[in-house]
């Protein structure tokens, strides 16, 4: 999986580097066919902003992003978002597979 940040206004320093990176890399533990993971981290004004964009072998699945006062905080809520979001797309890739009528 290969996980690649952007910082628009505000420097990417390495220890919100490694901790973008623990979070993501924790969402393998659900679905291990992870092609690449885009984030963009942001400041506008007091708005501190975490936007993720999730691509699998077929699929850009998810684009989410999340605000807040704390630069990792808003990484947390993305994380976490994110986690849901691939473990939906999980069930309904089951659920097709389910499906199929082998005749």
């Amino acid at each position: 999986m290969e996980i690649n940040i952007t910082a628009r206004h505000l420097e990417l320093t390495d220890p919100l580097n490694s901790y973008v990176n623990e979070k993501l890399t924790r969402l393998e533990r659900h679905f291990d066919h992870i092609t690449s993971i885009h984030v963009t981290l942001s400041v506008e004004k007091l708005k501190q902003r975490a936007e993720a964009n999730l691509i699998v072998p077929g699929d850009q699945i998810v684009v989410k992003s999340a605000h807040d006062k704390d630069m990792y905080a808003a990484i947390d809520d993305m994380a976490k978002t994110l986690d849901n979001s691939l473990i939906r797309y999980k069930e309904k890739l089951q659920k097709k597979k389910a499906n199929i009528n082998y005749k």
